[in-house]
């Protein structure tokens, strides 16, 4: 079985390094904080048992997480047959990883990135071989959603992109083929029109968070509205995002985000930190925030 590097420990990066682990995976997990893995292992080991006690996953839970390896280094990177970046969403952190992974592996070494906004081709202008480089988009949290955008850079090769949604699929994912590259790729693009029309209603006081989001459950059959979509995926990476499209072009983005960046420079960046556009209680109750007190 192949071996996967994951460049990262954070909630996708840990996420990601789970799901290939419990498809039978050797898995290197790697950050340049070493706390933020001790974190994430912690965070494996308690969902992994959550998901084996439901018999959601086919191997046990210790099985799973003995897969996975801490590294200190990209020393392993040559070893590993797949590598998945999940760092801070930086174009330069970005561009310096992919170089130096570049000029670290053999030329059959996939090397993918999990980014939501840069194009997979400005990525791999940064290489010597811009054929073996990759989008992997995983949705999270990663143990539970099925979905990942597999992402066609110009210069990706036809075996590469082919390869890749094989990969997704032996993690029992489904792969969404982004045939042609354009900023925001796929379903972000759909989702994030969603949100800008649900965010200018509620700005305007023509709903609450509460009911658009109730109103997109009982309306339109989706398991969580958009406001819980945004403090899900976290606040500050949507003010993150949309920095990038508009640094790309190639979106029409004409809503205001102020509400979004007051939000943020209050603290509420969402699900992770407790609070966003609902508050999150330690004994599971999400309870609507009142967007008033921003504005």
């Amino acid at each position: 079985m192949d071996s996967v590097l994951v460049i990262g420990a954070g909630f996708m990066g840990g996420g990601i390094a789970q799901v290939a682990a419990q498809s039978g995976y050797k898995v290197y997990l790697q950050d340049i904080n070493p706390e933020a893995v001790a974190a994430t292992l912690q965070q494996i080991k308690w969902s992994t048992e959550k998901l084996a006690a439901k018999g959601k996953i086919k191997d046990s839970a210790k099985a799973v997480q003995e897969r996975i390896h801490a590294v200190n280094d990209l020393s392993i990177a040559p070893q590993c047959q797949w590598i998945i970046e999940g760092i801070y969403e930086d174009r330069q952190l970005k561009n310096d990883l992919f170089k130096d992974l570049d000029a670290r592996c053999p030329v059959d070494t996939i090397i993918a990135s999990n980014t939501s906004t840069i194009p997979i081709t400005l990525l791999a202008e940064n290489t010597g071989h811009p054929e073996r480089i990759v989008g992997l988009h995983f949705f999270g949290p990663v143990p539970i959603m099925q979905l990942v955008e597999v992402i066609k850079g110009e210069k990706t090769s036809d075996a590469v992109f082919n390869k890749s949604v094989d990969f997704i699929k032996s993690m029992d994912k489904y792969a969404v083929k982004v045939m042609k590259e354009v900023p925001g790729f796929i379903m972000n693009r759909i989702s994030g029109a969603a949100f800008r029309e649900a965010l200018s209603l509620v700005e305007q006081g023509i709903a609450t968070v509460e009911d658009v989001d109730q109103g997109m459950h009982y309306g339109f059959n989706w398991n969580i509205g958009p406001f819980q979509i945004a403090d899900n995926s976290g606040l500050d990476t949507y003010l993150r995002a949309r920095k990038q499209y508009e640094t790309l072009g190639g979106m029409n983005i004409t809503v205001s985000y102020d509400l979004i960046e007051k939000m943020v420079a209050a603290g509420r960046l969402g699900r992770k930190v407790g609070k966003g556009f609902y508050d999150y209680t330690s004994d599971g109750q999400m309870i609507p925030f009142d967007i008033t007190t921003l504005q």
